[in-house]
C-alpha cells in the first residue's frame, strides 16, 4: 500500500502528521518507525526517562505512553472504518487520557513492552487488510476520513513525537 492519502481523505488538522511520513509502503514505514523508536529508546536510562524539559511538560515516559495510547485509538478507528462500520466515532482529549494514566509509575522497559505489543497488533491489522479496504471512509470527530489516512496519521504522529523526544529530551 504505497498510495498517499489525498487532502480530501482527512481533516486538515492532521496534515502536520501526514506530511512527516516518507513515501513508500505505509506498512513498511510503520515497521521502520518502530525500529527507529526502539533504537532511540534503547539509549535512554530510567533516570532520563523521567526527564521533563520544562515545568508542566510530560516526562519522556509519558510521551511514550501517549504515543502508545494514541496508536490504540487510531488503529481502532482504522479497524472500524476498514470493516465498513459507518457509526460516527468520537474524538478524544489527550490531556484527559494522560490525567487517568500513571506512566511515570512504570519502568521504561514496561512501557516499551506495551508499545511493542500495540505496534505488532497494528502491523498485523494492516497486513490483513484487503486492498479495497484502504479507500473505505468513516466519520471521526464529525469529519470523513479513510483507512489509508488513519494509517498515515498514526505513523506521522509517532514521527512527530520522536522528533520532539530527540530535540527536547535527549539533547544535553
Amino acid at each position: 500500500m504505497s498510495k498517499r492519502p489525498s487532502n480530501e481523505e482527512y481533516n486538515a488538522y492532521y496534515e502536520m502528521y501526514v506530511s512527516l511520513v516518507p513515501n513508500g509502503d505505509i506498512r513498511e514505514c510503520l515497521a521502520e518507525t518502530y525500529k527507529q523508536t526502539i533504537e532511540v529508546l534503547s539509549t535512554v536510562s530510567e533516570e532520563r526517562a523521567n526527564y521533563r524539559y520544562a515545568p508542566g511538560k510530560w516526562s519522556l515516559k509519558e510521551v511514550l505512553g501517549h504515543i502508545t495510547d494514541n496508536e490504540r485509538i487510531m488503529s481502532y478507528r482504522l479497524l472500524r472504518i476498514a470493516r465498513r462500520d459507518r457509526t460516527p466515532l468520537a474524538g478524544y482529549d489527550q490531556d484527559v487520557l494522560m490525567g487517568g494514566a500513571s506512566f511515570d509509575a512504570c519502568s521504561l522497559s514496561e512501557l516499551v513492552e506495551d508499545y511493542t505489543a500495540v505496534r505488532r497488533a497494528t502491523l498485523t491489522l494492516l497486513k490483513g487488510l484487503p486492498e479495497e479496504a484502504w479507500d473505505r471512509r468513516g466519520i471521526v470527530s464529525g469529519n470523513e476520513s479513510t483507512v489509508r489516512a488513519w494509517a498515515y496519521i498514526l505513523t506521522g504522529h509517532e514521527i512527530y513525537h520522536m522528533n520532539v523526544i530527540q530535540d527536547k529530551y535527549l539533547q544535553g
